[in-house]
């Protein structure tokens, strides 16, 4: 009994910290303007169980009750409306057992709403937790489904929210023709630096979608643009399996393109989701001095032994054999170049164990790790030597002049 009023108490205490929270989401600034953008209209709403308030609310549930608000649809992205499918896997059409309402799935037959599914809706809504990356899939889902309005004629609104990395961190190459797909749907940076609201607004001005969509951004209040999610005070509810806390959306950028190899293990199937480089045959304690002998700004590593718990795939990578590695540290992320780091750590490998042919373990993976990258010139570049020297400009090339084009769209300061 003492055990259980502990944790009821622990619950109550949460609930109050996050209604005193310093950022205000898109929804509850809608809901304080008595939904007055959406009175009397149908609309569809694009979620998944990271679209909440501040008090763990879903918003399928605040609109499905806002009086003059009528819900019609729900539309499902990469895990479903409700957050229950695995990484890649198709989702069905279905009813959502809570409200009654249909839901369709943007990650099975279509990533785009048809006009069918779009047929008696005068709004489709969005509200979804990003984690400001461009191979993570929710802002492409956001993009086709503006441009799907667009096509329809119906209106698209954005409940924003923080971007978790803050709104200055831009790192990365655009996309170029011939790499994009879901991973890398437009021509934007890796790390790109925006809030969802303030990306919908330049993928709609900027031409980056077929038509232009009637869009209204419902903005956070609160948020500046040196604020990580931490600083907000709001609730964090994982937007998928491998991202539980805000950290991770940090170290999924760290670790996210390598992985794509099939050849280390970077945490996944283990508790450090995106938060380690491992093989069953590193040494770890040579691996951790090498790496930190690179003195790379804001990053540290320490070596690590586990066994992961869970396999994803048959893959090298994916086994549930012990490994040993590196866990990686962000002590300062403004500092960091994050997404460089993996490269470091091929580079390092490399001189440590010439002979592996780290890509050539998997040539199949090649169109995808290229897609990630958004250019196979990464790619190339590199394992002419595997040195981070020889891809550093081209990879650093397009995030000033991205940067600045953007600047024209962002909501906040």
């Amino acid at each position: 009994m003492i055990k259980r009023l502990v944790v009821l108490q622990l619950a109550v205490t949460l609930i109050a910290l996050t209604s005193a929270a310093a950022v205000k989401p898109g929804i509850e600034v809608l809901r304080d303007h008595g939904f007055r953008e959406l009175q009397g209209k149908r609309i569809g709403l694009v979620t998944n169980p990271s679209g909440i308030d501040n008090n763990l609310t879903s918003t399928v549930d605040i609109l499905n009750e806002a009086p003059g608000v009528k819900l019609m649809a729900l539309f499902g992205p990469e895990h479903g409306v409700r957050g229950n499918a695995h990484a890649g896997d198709a989702v069905g059409d279905a009813v959502d057992s809570r409200t009654g309402i249909r839901m369709f799935s943007l990650f099975g037959k279509t990533h785009k709403p048809t006009a069918e599914m779009l047929r008696g809706i005068d709004v489709l809504v969005y509200d979804i937790q990003d984690i400001g990356c461009r191979s993570y899939t929710f802002y492409a889902t956001m993009g086709v489904c503006m441009e799907a309005c667009a096509e329809n004629g119906v209106e698209f609104m954005v409940l924003d929210r923080p971007n978790p990395l803050g709104g200055n961190k831009v790192e990365g190459n655009l996309v170029e023709d011939g790499y994009f797909s879901f991973v890398s749907k437009y021509a934007i940076p890796y790390l790109y630096g925006l809030t969802p609201g303030e990306l919908a607004r330049f993928l709609n001005e900027e031409g980056m979608i077929n038509g232009k969509a009637k869009l209204t951004v419902i903005p956070m209040e609160g948020w500046t643009r040196d604020m990580k999610f931490r600083d907000t005070g709001m609730p964090w509810v994982l937007p998928s399996p491998q991202i539980p806390s805000p950290e991770n959306a940090f170290f999924y950028p760290v670790s996210g393109i390598l992985g794509d190899l099939y050849i280390f293990n970077t945490g996944i199937g283990y508790t450090l989701p995106f938060e380690t480089f491992a093989a069953a045959w590193i040494d770890a304690d040579a691996l951790a001095d090498r790496m930190n002998a690179l003195n790379l700004p804001g990053m540290h590593f320490r070596p690590i032994n586990y066994k992961p718990f869970f396999a994803l795939s048959v893959a090298v990578d994916q086994s549930l054999q012990e490994v040993h590695g590196v866990q990686t540290y962000i002590t300062d992320p403004d500092a960091a170049n994050l997404t460089l780091t993996q490269f470091y750590f091929l580079q390092v490998i490399h001189e440590m164990y010439p002979d592996k042919q780290l890509f050539e373990q998997n040539p199949k993976r090649y169109a995808m790790f290229d897609k990630v990258c958004g250019s196979k010139e990464i790619r190339e570049r590199f394992t002419r030597r595997y040195r981070v020297d020889d891809i550093i400009d081209y990879f650093n090339k397009d995030a000033d002049a991205f940067r600045a084009r953007s600047a024209k769209y962002y909501l906040y300061h």
